[in-house]
């Protein structure tokens, strides 16, 4: 009996290790194909690329032989790139991403709301015709659509602010993910992807309030959701005739992109005020931070020089190559006036008031300079990848926001008691040297950049795992359907039980005609009787 007893057990392991291979198996070598865009957003997508090589995955990024930011020499040497000619240069990509700042840096500031929807609006058609020769060129690429599609692909992850990735799944049958950190007034969020952002207390992103609004913060956050919404439709409702031409049947951009299986937000509640989710919405901010590595020697030996006022490190990010002569002049004798050493990547002119305290870096290890023990402060732009390497390594921040979601990032930092921040524009020197000073004195900055960490580090999952995990899920089980809201089978009526609203209305009109009809009845009846007892 006991060896019976035995031979089974031995059989049920058995049974439960080859569950286990099998489960295995569905994802070890899956196939992923990747839709990248530029700038930032690439640096998030290739760490996660790097995770899914290391898990034995093979991987496929599309790239436009334009693309200033997508280097095949700069990634695993086991990822696979498909590389498609497209009618311009990285010349012409880079102009856009420059004009695009300029409106946001330079020209905002000289314009009201409706000049500056206006504006932008010229330049996002410009971004609408990139990146309609980007859809083109894959698309109706019928020999790279071919290889693709004997690729074999299990999932396609993309970053929907290069439009079309969505397409390219439908096309390849497998299902897509996204990974995005927002869209204006969380538009596509709201509207495509179906999650709930009562206006009450989730403010509008790029609106910059938190969530304790007055009355008046409330109705500009609802005016300022409307506004976006009527830019995005005006701006983006163009592609609904081309998704619909390409799936060959009626479509809308909105329905195509809420097709996605999971949404990886690039942020995280060490950020994001609390706020309703979907089971579908996975936050995994700061999936791209890591323990920092020693600086190289030049660097460290100049790190150690500042004794015990330690240093500030300052960067306006990857894009912002060089500033203004009279603005980067008045930063530097800012800098100069600073007790610490500063590091300041900058690669444009040198300016003349430069301190001997400052050194200029083209590039520097910025996560490494923030976890470095003699860092005090760090002066950023408020790019996201940025803000988290702070929040990552518990560093106080002087915001000084330039354009796109950069303003509301750093909304967010100072409502968390954990920035101060500055008017690009407008700030003068003193501003400057005042504001590095009090996150650098005053102790609260450094408390709670301190708590926010302890928040991102106190996670039943790392960031990058959980992306991954989520990418994997979806491989294995082709998709995950069953996460999906019932909301995306609504129409807008629906959704809003306006329907249920004008049945309620009109049983109650009915209702107040019958009575009166009743009421009118009687009371005729009652006269006619009064009339007859009187005569």
């Amino acid at each position: 009996m006991a060896g019976m007893a035995g031979a089974i057990g031995a059989k049920k392991q058995a049974q439960f290790i080859l569950l286990q291979l099998m489960l295995a198996s569905t994802v070890l070598c899956g196939n992923v194909l990747i839709w990248p865009t530029e700038g930032s957003h690439w640096l998030n997508v290739k760490v996660i690329i790097q995770e899914l090589v290391a898990r034995d995955h093979n991987v496929t990024v599309v790239v436009s032989s334009a693309s200033p930011y997508v280097n095949p020499n700069h990634t695993a040497s086991r990822v696979k790139y498909e590389i498609f000619q497209v009618p311009f240069g990285q010349n012409y990509v880079n102009n856009l991403i420059e004009d695009i700042m300029r409106v946001w840096m330079y020209e905002k500031q000289y314009l009201n709301t409706w000049q500056f929807y206006k504006r932008f609006s010229e330049v996002a058609l410009r971004l609408n015709d990139y990146n309609r020769h980007i859809c083109n060129a894959v698309l109706k690429n019928s020999d790279l659509m071919k290889k693709l599609q004997r690729n074999k692909f299990n999932v396609l992850l993309s970053d929907p602010v290069n439009i079309c990735g969505d397409l390219v799944a439908l096309k390849l049958d497998i299902p897509f993910v996204y990974s995005l950190r927002f869209t204006p007034a969380s538009t596509v969020e709201r509207h495509c992807g179906k999650i709930p952002t009562p206006p009450s207390y989730v403010p509008a992103t790029l609106s910059e309030f938190s969530d304790v609004m007055s009355l008046t913060q409330r109705l500009e956050n609802m005016v300022s959701y409307i506004v976006q919404d009527a830019a995005f439709q005006s701006i983006w409702g163009e592609w609904d005739t081309y998704y619909s031409n390409v799936l060959g049947k009626p479509t809308t951009f909105c329905e195509t992109m809420g097709k996605a299986e999971i949404w990886l937000i690039r942020t995280y509640w060490d950020f994001e005020y609390p706020r309703p989710l979907l089971p579908n919405f996975e936050f995994v901010g700061g999936l791209h931070c890591q323990p920092a590595k020693p600086l190289p020697e030049e660097m460290e030996n100049f790190v150690q020089s500042s004794g015990d006022h330690g240093i500030v490190v300052f960067s306006l990010g990857s894009m912002v190559k060089n500033l203004t002569d009279e603005k980067s002049n008045m930063i530097a004798a800012a800098l100069s006036q600073l007790p610490q050493k500063v590091l300041w990547r900058y690669s444009g002119k040198k300016p003349h008031t430069l301190g001997t305290n400052t050194k200029l870096y083209d590039w520097m290890p910025q996560n490494d300079l923030l976890g470095h023990p003699k860092t005090k402060a760090f002066i950023s732009h408020g790019g996201t990848n940025g803000i988290y390497e702070a929040i990552y390594h518990g560093v106080p921040m002087v915001g000084i926001p330039l354009f796109a979601d950069q303003p509301d990032n750093m909304a967010h930092m100072k409502s968390k008691g954990m920035a101060v921040v500055l008017d690009f524009n407008t700030m003068t020197t003193q501003d400057l040297v005042d504001a590095v000073n009090t996150v650098i004195v005053n102790s609260t900055y450094k408390e709670n950049a301190l708590r926010l960490s302890r928040i991102h580090h106190d996670q039943p999952m790392k960031p990058l795992d959980r992306a991954v995990f989520w990418i994997e899920f979806v491989m294995r089980h082709k998709g995950a359907k069953h996460l999906r809201p019932a909301a995306h089978n609504l129409t807008w009526y629906q959704y809003h039980c306006l329907d249920v609203f004008a049945f309620l209305l009109a049983c109650l009109v009915t209702a107040v005609f019958i009575v009166m009809k009743c009421c009118m009845f009687l009371c005729g009846k009652c006269g006619r009787i009064v009339k007859k007892k009187k005569d």
